[in-house]
């Protein structure tokens, strides 16, 4: 189990899945995003900090989304997303890469 431990991509997913598990059951308001609310016909976007989480339903209430037509990431959000989700675990298994 040790040997396993220092492969470069074992370690870049095992960081992946480390990193992933709060970002996606924590409600931590990291990522740039955008609310689109409805109300009548008339349609307002808010600018607002999401998280991961609420993507998959944890992290807020359902009286929290009355009125909430839909909310999705920005192109700053994702960049963010991806950096924490890819960039990090990539950039620690290239540390234990060099090691080698």
């Amino acid at each position: 189990m040790r040997t396993q431990l220092k492969k470069p991509l074992v370690i870049f997913f095992l960081s992946i899945v480390l990193i992933a598990l709060p970002l996606f059951l924590l409600p931590l308001n990291l990522f740039n995003g955008e609310i689109v609310y409805q109300h009548a016909l008339v349609e307002q976007k808010v600018a607002a900090p999401l998280s991961l989480s609420y993507f998959i339903g944890i992290g807020y209430d359902q009286q929290d989304m009355v009125g909430v037509k839909e909310f999705y990431l920005v192109k700053d959000g994702i960049i963010l997303a991806v950096l924490f989700l890819i960039g990090i675990p990539a950039i620690i298994a290239y540390r234990f890469h060099l090691k080698r």
